[in-house]
């Protein structure tokens, strides 16, 4: 039988793979959704008994517990899915829709905790939802670069597990994959590793803080700065894995 801790590790899990695919929720799912998530990890959080610079170590084990449960879809798919584009302008359409998620989860995010602003005793668990958006803002990042690989031919082998570590430090490291690269396939989340996305995870929530304000200045803030920062991101692993030389079949 499933303890309560691995329920819980399963629910953020299933939140943020619904999270990560926009295009089948509105706004008002999303609200819903980020915050169901946000009280799980509320609850997961204080279960661990998480503090002080415990965090961001916490938030590795939770990120960590998503990445192999990401939806990754193949090329075929990826084809399927976006009315027979391929090559470039596939990953072009790739990029606008993952830019679109991103926004979309930080406008949500950002007017949650705009409207917590508002009302101060409700101000302690605004953190809490920028947390929720951190992780799955860094969920949509770390399936598109997954699937830009699928895109541009650059295989990564390995089980479920290992593909994410691989696609999570990439995204720690803002880079393509080098599938030549010796033991790229079966890299470990080790020590240094742990480090890279823990402060990649912290940068990005530091940035999603700039969304605490009045009114509804956070939403606009949080899309924005999201959607820039995906692009970002996708330009420079883009320009990777077209220099990237292919393993031999």
């Amino acid at each position: 039988m499933a303890s309560e801790a691995d329920r819980s590790k399963d629910e953020v899990a299933e939140l943020v793979g619904r999270l990560v695919t926009p295009e089948e929720t509105d706004g008002a799912e999303r609200r819903r959704l980020l915050g169901r998530l946000t009280g799980t990890l509320v609850a997961s959080a204080k279960k661990a008994k998480v503090s002080g610079p415990e965090r961001g170590r916490w938030l590795v084990d939770v990120f960590m517990n998503i990445a192999p449960r990401l939806p990754i879809r193949d090329a075929a798919t990826l084809r399927e899915h976006h009315y027979g584009l391929t090559g470039e302008q596939l990953a072009d359409d790739l990029v606008r829709t993952a830019a679109k998620g991103t926004m979309a989860v930080g406008a949500v995010g950002g007017a949650l905790a705009a409207a917590e602003f508002a009302a101060p005793p409700l101000l302690l668990s605004a953190p809490a939802q920028l947390v929720a958006e951190t992780l799955v803002v860094a969920a949509i990042e770390v399936k598109l670069i997954a699937e830009l690989h699928e895109i541009y031919g650059v295989p990564v082998p390995g089980t479920g597990t290992q593909r994410a570590a691989v696609f999570a430090v990439a995204w720690a490291r803002q880079r393509g994959v080098n599938p030549l690269a010796p033991g790229s396939a079966t890299i470990a989340i080790g020590a240094a590793a742990k480090t890279a996305l823990r402060n990649r995870l912290m940068r990005t929530l530091g940035r999603h803080f700039t969304t605490l304000g009045p009114f509804f200045t956070g939403a606009v803030a949080g899309g924005a700065f999201n959607r820039i920062a995906t692009k970002k991101l996708a330009s420079a692993v883009r320009a990777d894995l077209r220099g990237r030389p292919l393993p031999p079949a």
